[in-house]
């Protein structure tokens, strides 16, 4: 039998249930696989689907996959317990998106005799779930590239072991727990156990900060930045990167790379498919060179802590702490290093002497100074805040204002602060943006 050179995308079918919320709309639409599916349709490579689901969910995915182009359904496994249904409670991932996987500790899987049918594919990217690898690792042909995105539902890197010798792309991302687990401070030790499995390549996506793509073979590591826009729906977005680049990686690994962040791009900004091919088109008209020339913003995780963002808000016990804990919550989950004057200096009580006031002032200054740029969150109109970003401003510290009650719509405070906007969403793409141009400003 002649192998078949679709690229065959294995993993989980799921229906993804984005929960309404202040920001956002309900939204429901196929989910897991189905996510890098729509990426190699925008891009037009031919793919296959190896998928793992329930059976109320396989008509209905073999349908709308055969819609997008899909040339072979293979029902892998079936779902039994659960009916791999996502519920997501922030799809814009200003912070951890709240993944729910209905009832999933009952959930269990069962290979079905089509699992056989895999063995024809010669190139194969797999999105590991609640199955088992070793059993896929079996069906796959022994001369097939197998790739991995291994972002989510891989708790430690041993069962690669059982493809090693034909791994051609790793993948994971920041946000995963094996990358935080093992390479939070360090992407070294991360890069050498994967080293250990033979791939031609690893690719980190760090989020808002762009992406890293390490070349094993060549020991080379080369940047990819983010087109940032206001985020519309960021499920499945690591997905797409992924598909594409695996897509792509043939004809150039480097002009994969860069294909695959813009194709992640049009993802973000739309929830309709027929939108996101066009916007693909229009993207990749684009020479690499022209990509190159545009930048972006590239920021990576490891060196975000260097530059040391001030927390101007009234970050006081008493007060209503809804939106400042949302901005706190959001720094911490992009591994920025935030200085709380509050927290730090500590809070005066209201009777306070002048004297003591002083120091709490010169103590905050000095702070103040230490730090890079200023994320404010101007509540109240808070005069103290408002005074903290009036010295950042004159001092050329980078201002990024996220006014959510809209209450200081202040010349000063608009026209002062690189970014300002109500929506934190935008906020943090505008911190991303300062920090990666104050990055390049010392290089």
């Amino acid at each position: 039998m002649n192998g078949n050179t679709d690229l065959l995308l294995i993993g989980e079918v799921f229906v993804d249930f984005t929960l309404p919320n202040a920001n956002a709309e309900s939204k429901l639409r196929l989910g897991g696989i189905v996510h890098a599916a729509r990426g190699v349709w925008a891009v037009d490579q031919s793919f296959a689907v190896a998928a793992v689901c329930p059976a109320y969910l396989v008509d209905n995915a073999r349908k709308y996959l055969e819609h997008l182009g899909c040339t072979e359904f293979i029902w892998l496994a079936d779902v039994e317990g659960s009916p791999n249904v996502m519920a997501i409670g922030d799809p814009t991932e200003i912070a951890d998106q709240g993944y729910q996987d209905i009832l999933r500790d009952e959930k269990s899987v069962k290979f079905l005799e089509h699992s056989k049918d895999v063995k024809k594919f010669k190139r194969c990217l797999i999105f590991p779930g609640k199955f088992d690898l070793s059993f896929v690792a079996d069906l796959i042909s022994d001369d097939a590239e197998v790739s991995f995105d291994i972002a989510y539902d891989l708790p430690d890197t041993k069962p690669l072991a059982a493809f090693k010798g034909r791994i051609l792309a790793l993948i994971t991302s920041t946000s995963s727990n094996l990358f935080l687990e093992n390479a939070a401070t360090d992407v070294a030790r991360l890069i050498d156990d994967l080293r250990s499995f033979g791939p031609t390549c690893v690719l980190l996506k760090e989020n808002r900060g762009g992406s890293r793509l390490f070349d094993i073979d060549s020991d080379s590591v080369y940047e990819f930045p983010a087109l940032l826009g206001e985020t519309v729906n960021s499920v499945g977005v690591g997905d797409v990167y992924s598909a594409v680049f695996v897509s792509l990686i043939k004809a150039n690994m480097q002009d994969a790379g860069w294909k695959a962040a813009r194709a992640a791009t049009c993802y973000a900004q739309t929830t309709f498919p027929d939108d996101f091919k066009r916007d693909v088109g229009r993207s990749l008209t684009l020479s690499i060179d022209q990509m190159r020339g545009l930048g972006g913003t590239f920021m990576p995780w490891h060196e975000r802590p260097k530059f040391q963002v001030y927390f101007a808000a009234p970050d006081f016990t008493y007060i209503e702490r809804t939106f400042i804990d949302q901005a706190l919550e959001a720094l911490a989950y992009h591994n920025f290093k935030v200085r709380r004057p509050v927290f730090e200096n500590g809070e005066l009580k209201k009777d306070s002497s002048v004297d003591e006031m002083h120091t709490m002032f010169m103590a905050d200054v000095t702070l103040l100074k230490d730090c890079e740029l200023v994320l404010a969150v101007p509540l109240t109109r808070d005069p103290g805040t408002l005074v903290e970003m009036g010295w950042a401003m004159a001092t050329d510290i980078p201002v990024i204002t996220y006014d959510p009650l809209k209450e200081n719509t202040n010349t000063m405070v608009i026209a002062g602060s690189k970014t300002y906007s109500d929506n934190l969403d935008i906020c943090l793409n505008g911190l991303f943006d300062a920090m990666s141009n104050l990055r390049a400003s010392r290089q």
